[in-house]
């Protein structure tokens, strides 16, 4: 029924049917390196000659941007919830909340609406300034107290604690945060 020539067709339709196959694929995986290594802000061109003139980073700058970069991110403002704390964790020298400030005193605020009073404590460590560090420690606290009162908590439900000076071994990021607790 069927002839030589028949197979010899088929076995050309199912290379190019393949072979077409592989190409779409390693287009795919092409452009998916190629954008993971290359970030262009939305609408400029990618300057391929600032890419290509930028030297190959050594194994200790490597090490050096790494350590960069996790310094960072402890740096960073973040939030932390315990045993019903709310830690608010701020970037050196900053005042501002981390991103989610809102969702992580949910639970508070509920407690507030329920007659209970919320405390808050601002932390500051005793390297540099005392009095610079207690007033930045006191201008967190109330950037929390801002954002309780925003969320519709009175405030004459929250008591704001004086600072206080972190002494011993605990980290700088310990030394920059605020609680807030129920009473």
């Amino acid at each position: 029924m069927f002839s030589q020539d028949d197979d010899g067709q088929q076995g050309l339709v199912l290379a190019l049917v393949f072979g077409l196959i592989a190409g779409v694929l390693a287009l795919v995986i092409g452009l998916g390196i190629y954008q993971s290594q290359v970030s262009v802000a939305p609408g400029a061109a990618p300057n391929m000659a600032a890419t290509a003139a930028v030297p190959a980073l050594s194994p200790a700058s490597k090490r050096a941007d790494a350590a960069d970069a996790a310094q960072a991110a402890l740096d960073a403002a973040s939030i932390k919830i315990e045993v019903g704390v709310v830690k608010f964790y701020f970037a050196s020298g900053q005042s501002e909340l981390a991103v989610g400030a809102s969702d992580a005193l949910l639970d508070l605020i509920k407690g507030a609406r329920h007659g209970r009073k919320l405390v808050i404590a601002g932390f500051h460590d005793a390297i540099g300034d005392a009095a610079k560090n207690a007033e930045l420690a006191r201008q967190r606290a109330l950037a929390v107290r801002d954002a309780l009162t925003s969320a519709g908590v009175p405030v004459q439900q929250i008591e704001i604690k004086k600072p206080e000076a972190m002494a011993g071994s605990g980290s700088s990021a310990e030394a920059r945060r605020v609680e807030v607790s129920l009473q």
